[in-house]
């Protein structure tokens, strides 16, 4: 039997990375031959929890074969998963995004959330099948948590994130507090990337209507440290949107210490953004006051904007 892939979404982050690891190894115990991989360079957060728990990154994925199996985590619009994933079979997914673009010819095991984290929702799928969750597996889809809820800053928080956080904490032997905080901060720099590298490290293509949209968020501790650099963004930007025709792009810089973000917006629909958060747009931005959430505050807002 053909081997099992699992991978998360173009442009991964830690839930991605981590949740692709995890499902592997559960899917491992429950006797199936399955292996994690990835689409995208690995973030110097994700590097720092894997570095912290001896776990080796998952390789990049080979291109896929017609009915190749695989089992998505993290995402399912197919424009943000892997090539050819139409034509792959999609035995399970795991997720806790909206639904949309999704499609396949045959039943799946669909697995969707509205929680925090995709880890979140594994470490049930551990507790049902009777298996057990090494340190290694523990620390990971704790830093997955830490990353997708910013420390439980986040309003995609919900109970049910803190509370296997803080299950996760105990396996995983770390302080929650201490040890997230060192976590973000290890992918909060951006004097050593590219502009270029800025707004591509976790960066989402939608389609929201008949508009494609390309939404970018970067966590910083200094969100002057990136505007200083928006001539260079713009640019970087706007070469994007020639080349790959977006309606609309928007660079979301969150700050990770004040839980607020400063949006970069460019393209034919860029003045969208001052309907969809009630701001003026000066010089192509905005302060967000509040907002940190791309799949909960940004999304929704600007998908709405855009009918």
């Amino acid at each position: 039997m053909t081997q099992t892939k699992i991978f998360g979404h173009q442009n991964p982050d830690t839930d991605t990375i981590t949740s692709a690891l995890v499902t592997a190894d559960i899917e491992q115990q429950l006797g199936n031959d399955a292996v994690a991989r990835r689409l995208g360079e690995v973030n110097p957060e994700t590097q720092y929890a894997l570095d912290h728990f001896g776990v080796e990154a998952p390789a990049m994925l080979e291109p896929l074969e017609d009915d190749a199996p695989v089992i998505l985590v993290d995402h399912n619009e197919f424009q943000q998963s892997a090539e050819n994933i139409e034509n792959a079979e999609i035995l399970k997914v795991y997720d806790h995004h909206r639904i949309s673009n999704f499609r396949t010819e045959s039943p799946l095991y669909y697995r969707a959330e509205p929680v925090g984290c995709t880890a979140t929702i594994l470490k049930k799928i551990y507790a049902e099948n009777d298996l057990t969750i090494s340190r290694e597996m523990a620390g990971l889809m704790l830093s997955a948590i830490i990353s997708d809820t910013l420390l439980f800053k986040s309003p995609t928080t919900t109970e049910e994130d803190r509370k296997a956080a803080e299950a996760l904490r105990e396996t995983a032997e770390v302080d929650l507090e201490e040890y997230g905080i060192e976590m973000l901060k290890a992918g909060a720099s951006t004097s050593d990337k590219s502009a270029e590298a800025l707004i591509t490290g976790d960066a989402k293509t939608f389609e929201m209507g008949e508009r494609s949209t390309r939404i970018a968020q970067v966590n910083v501790v200094d969100v002057d440290e990136v505007f200083e650099r928006k001539e260079e963004l713009e640019s970087a930007i706007n070469e994007q949107i020639e080349k790959d025709g977006y309606d609309l792009f928007v660079l979301v810089v969150t700050d990770i210490l004040n839980s607020n973000s400063r949006v970069l917006a460019l393209g034919s629909h860029a003045k969208s953004i001052e309907k969809a958060f009630d701001v003026a747009l000066d010089e192509n931005s905005a302060v967000l006051e509040g907002v940190v959430s791309r799949k909960k505050q940004v999304v929704p807002q600007i998908t709405k904007a855009l009918s």
